[in-house]
């Protein structure tokens, strides 16, 4: 029987809180074949296209952009919470569903005209990716991709990353919350 990326990903009911479907991830890092078949699947779509950066969005976006980064032989930028990042940063605010938050990235991380892919492990409401798409232009660069393990439907993230003029490929979608 093959798995595909799916079949690593736990599901945990009632996490953060009661009537969340938490999609775990970790158990698709974990399994060393399941983590190859993701690295392998959220770059595929790229093979060929000119990528000078991956970026990742805090904090599972580190560990998936990394390993997209070396299979493309580019670099990496992080796109990390408020205050996590040392010296000069350039700052996004965007909303949660209750409240603000807010991503930094470093003011020098990106040249214009560097051609960027997003990478993340989930797409929701496209919040955070809106934010990262925002810091990446403001500094120049040009998005050519988002890139997620897992894209939740229901909540409307890819209608706005797509309204936003984004390509967004996902390896697998879920139902629901």
């Amino acid at each position: 029987m093959s798995l595909n990326v799916k079949d690593y990903i736990r599901t945990i009911v009632d996490f953060p809180h009661e009537g969340i479907m938490f999609r775990d991830v970790t158990t698709l890092f974990a399994d060393a074949r399941g983590f190859r078949i993701a690295i392998d699947q959220l770059l595929a779509p790229y093979a060929g296209a000119r990528i000078d950066k991956v970026v990742g969005l805090e904090a599972r976006g580190f560990i998936l952009g990394g390993a997209v980064a070396h299979q493309l032989s580019t670099g990496f930028v992080p796109i990390r919470k408020k205050g996590k990042l040392p010296g000069a940063v350039i700052s996004q605010a965007y909303q949660l569903e209750y409240g603000e938050a807010v991503v930094e990235v470093h003011d020098d991380a990106l040249r214009p005209g560097e051609r960027v892919l997003i990478v993340d492990d989930l797409l929701a409401t496209g919040g955070t990716a809106a934010a990262g798409i925002s810091l990446c232009e403001r500094l120049g660069a040009k998005v050519v991709g988002c890139a997620f393990v897992i894209d939740l439907p229901d909540l409307g993230g890819r209608k706005v990353l797509e309204g936003l003029g984004h390509e967004v490929h996902a390896l697998c979608a879920f139902d629901g919350e």
